[in-house]
């Protein structure tokens, strides 16, 4: 995802959470929808919307969902500072008539225009169809009951549940395949492509957290649990096997930085293509994708208790692969700097506990 998609993503959650049911502003776009008047609500003031107000009258008071009940009744717009106060009603709205829109209702073109014109946010509660409508930068949101958007986020929960079961045993054939030495490029872009699968169903599922407020947080607790160190295996797999500057002529030299964010722009479609992935951390050609390869041991070096990240980073650059991190004696360990007797036993039987694991579960 680009710089800008990011922020404009951001900005979009953040507005949808000031909106989410359970908040005092929905609160009372729901009072004036069920009051069958509807009204247009601008989030922001300043002096670019105060040029497109024409007549109604100024306030200066706090918010409140009855008085936005109350002042709805009146023909005209409402405009809500940023700290919410209620600063101007039964305004109506002039935007530039010449801003392209695709709505048909006067409210709802003059709520998409206002929103294109003065980049706030700008909502459309609908008599006629019953709805409450976000428009931000003239990007058109239906603010749904939590009802509908928790069915589709169980829906996604359970697509998410299923992924990361798939996840997990493609972890689990890598790092025995790690303990053997039996690596392809194959075998840890299959890893990536499920791991980033599974971040994409999250941050899907994000949205409807943030959509459903406060009848989100089991929702958030199930996520939080599902997807807990996803993120940090999606960087340790690309540290373990990304190629050094001295690779062959089939390996291309990659930053760990650039392969992580390219890998965010993918397309769903892309993401399914295999050597598009692989190239992407630096594997191309026809037959990269049997490319044998050896981890670092960053990502099974993560997984031993206790183990400081200053610490895995000096073993790393001490051995220079997971084999030799798995042939080394305590003495060897206790070589590298930081490793002292009882740190160079720790990690020796956390290997060979992991090795053992790893292979018990691929064979078993």
């Amino acid at each position: 995802m680009a710089t800008d998609d990011k922020g404009f993503d951001e900005r979009r959650r953040a507005t949808l959470a000031e909106v989410a049911p359970g908040t005092e502003l929905r609160d009372g776009l729901e009072r004036v929808l069920r009051g069958h008047t509807g009204g247009l609500v601008v989030l922001g003031y300043d002096s670019t919307v105060e040029e497109l107000c024409s007549g109604g009258f100024e306030l200066d008071v706090d918010f409140s969902a009855t008085r936005l009940r109350e002042l709805a009744k009146m023909d005209g717009a409402i405009v809500l500072r940023d700290d919410y106060k209620i600063v101007r009603a039964a305004v109506h709205l002039v935007p530039d008539p010449s801003i392209p829109t695709d709505e048909a209702g006067t409210r709802h073109r003059t709520a998409q225009r206002v929103a294109k014109q003065t980049g706030r946010p700008v909502i459309s509660i609908s008599k006629s169809m019953r709805i409450i409508a976000l428009y931000l930068d003239g990007i058109r949101y239906v603010l749904e009951e939590s009802s509908v958007i928790l069915s589709k986020a169980n829906q996604a929960l359970a697509t998410l549940e299923r992924y990361k079961l798939r996840l997990d045993e493609v972890s689990g054939t890598l790092s025995a395949l790690e303990i053997e030495d039996l690596v392809t490029v194959r075998d840890i872009t299959v890893v990536v492509q499920r791991l980033e699968m599974v971040r994409r169903i999250a941050r899907e599922i994000e949205g409807y957290v943030v959509e459903l407020g406060t009848d989100g947080r089991l929702l958030s607790l199930q996520l939080d649990e599902l997807v807990a160190g996803v993120e940090p295996d999606r960087e340790l797999v690309v540290r373990d096997y990304i190629p050094a500057p001295s690779g062959g002529a089939a390996r291309r030299p990659r930053k760990v930085a650039d392969a992580l964010h390219e890998l965010d722009l993918l397309s769903s479609s892309e993401l399914l293509d295999l050597p598009r992935v692989a190239a992407i951390l630096g594997y191309a050609g026809a037959d990269a994708l049997d490319i044998p390869l050896s981890p670092r041991g960053f990502r099974l070096l993560a997984k031993v208790p206790r183990l400081p990240a200053s610490v895995v980073e000096r073993l790393v650059n001490h051995f220079g692969s997971l084999q030799k991190l798995l042939a080394a004696g305590i003495d060897d360990l206790q070589s590298v700097g930081g490793v002292g007797e009882a740190r160079a036993r720790s990690v020796r039987e956390g290997l060979s506990r992991l090795a053992e694991s790893s292979i018990l579960e691929r064979y078993v």
